[in-house]
Order: C-alpha cells, then sequence, then structure tokens
C-alpha cells in the first residue's frame, strides 16, 4: 500500500460531515443513536481514513457491510417501486423529518462503498470477526441498558422496530448477543475472506 492509498479530500470531506452530522442527530435523536453498529462504523471508518488501520476496517465490513448492502437495497428499492420492501429505511420516507435530517443518513450509501473500495485495496484481515465481536459485546449491553426500550437500538429489544413481547426481555437480549456473531459476522467472516484474500 502506498501513502496515496486515501487522497487527502476524503478524510477531511468525511471529518467535516461528521462535524455537521453530529450536533443534528444529537439534538434529534440523542446519544443513544450513536450506538447504532452503523452509528459506530461511520465513527470507525473515519478513523480508518485518517490512521490506514486496516484491521478497523476489517471489523466494520465484517461487522455492518452486509447490512449497509441491506439497507441500500430496501432504500432503493422503495425509491425506485414505491413500496415498503423490509422497512430498515422507513424512516427516510417519514415526512415529519426534514430533508436535511433524512439527507444526512444518506451515509448509509456512501460509507459501504468506500469499505468496499478499501476493501479491493488492502484486502480483508481474517482477525476481524474476534475484535468485532468483542466489540460487538460492549456495545450491545450499552446499547440495552443505557437506551430507551422504544428506539430498540441494535435491536437489543426485539427484531425490527418494536420490542417484542414473547419472550422475557433478558432472554431476547442473550440470543441477540449470540445472534450477532453467528448469524451477521460468521458468514460475512467467510464471504470477506473469499473475496477479498
Amino acid at each position: 500500500m502506498t501513502p496515496e492509498t486515501i487522497p487527502l479530500w476524503l478524510p477531511i470531506a468525511y471529518t467535516l460531515f461528521l462535524l455537521v452530522l453530529v450536533p443534528v442527530y444529537w439534538k434529534h435523536y440523542g446519544p443513544g443513536n450513536f450506538l447504532w453498529f452503523s452509528d459506530v462504523a461511520l465513527f470507525s471508518v473515519g478513523i480508518v481514513l485518517w490512521t490506514e488501520n486496516h484491521l478497523l476496517l476489517s471489523m466494520m465490513a465484517v461487522g455492518v457491510l452486509g447490512l449497509e448492502l441491506v439497507w441500500n437495497v430496501d432504500y432503493f428499492g422503495r425509491l425506485l417501486t414505491g413500496r415498503e420492501l423490509l422497512g430498515l429505511s422507513d424512516y427516510m420516507f417519514h415526512p415529519d423529518k426534514s430533508l436535511f435530517l433524512r439527507g444526512l443518513s444518506l451515509f448509509h450509501v456512501f460509507l459501504p462503498a468506500i469499505v468496499i473500495w478499501l476493501l479491493i485495496e488492502w484486502g480483508y484481515d481474517t482477525r476481524a470477526i474476534w475484535y468485532q465481536t468483542a466489540l460487538a459485546w460492549i456495545v450491545l449491553p450499552l446499547s440495552y441498558f443505557l437506551t430507551d426500550p422504544k428506539e430498540n437500538v441494535n435491536w437489543v429489544f426485539g427484531p425490527g422496530n418494536e420490542p417484542q413481547q414473547a419472550i422475557p426481555s433478558g432472554l431476547y437480549f442473550a440470543l441477540a448477543m449470540l445472534f450477532f456473531p453467528l448469524c451477521i459476522f460468521l458468514p460475512s467472516h467467510f464471504i470477506l475472506q473469499w473475496l477479498f484474500n
């Protein structure tokens, strides 16, 4: 890798974007919103752009790239068809939210593009699944204990937008702690290893 892998304008522009997003999100969504895995990835990729940390990039790839791509399918599918597909990007179509606020959430479009580009440049660090699992096991309890169940950050209270009522919330949370590493990170790990190594 050469020092020119990341042009200087990109981390500068990315950082300026974060300087706008953070106070706006804090005001409208509260600090707990930054625990979403996608927001963790947003900040982490900002660090990657300045430090060229390959492991951190791979952690974000194994942790959120698949989910980000699904979000894009959901969002652009609804833009093209007018029909709700999965509901992941449903908030992007709420008229009660300003276009500016919704526009900031378009980071879900450029974030995976940056991650894929850098994976092509650098490859995938296979240690990432272990580090990402450790990170998730920090973020998920913080999401469970510090956020409002109605916000359902990282789906720690139920699948989708609403808390579930079928089983005790503690049991559901324990299952969520296993779900992400086994059902999201592990398949992503094998796919990334196959594609980028």
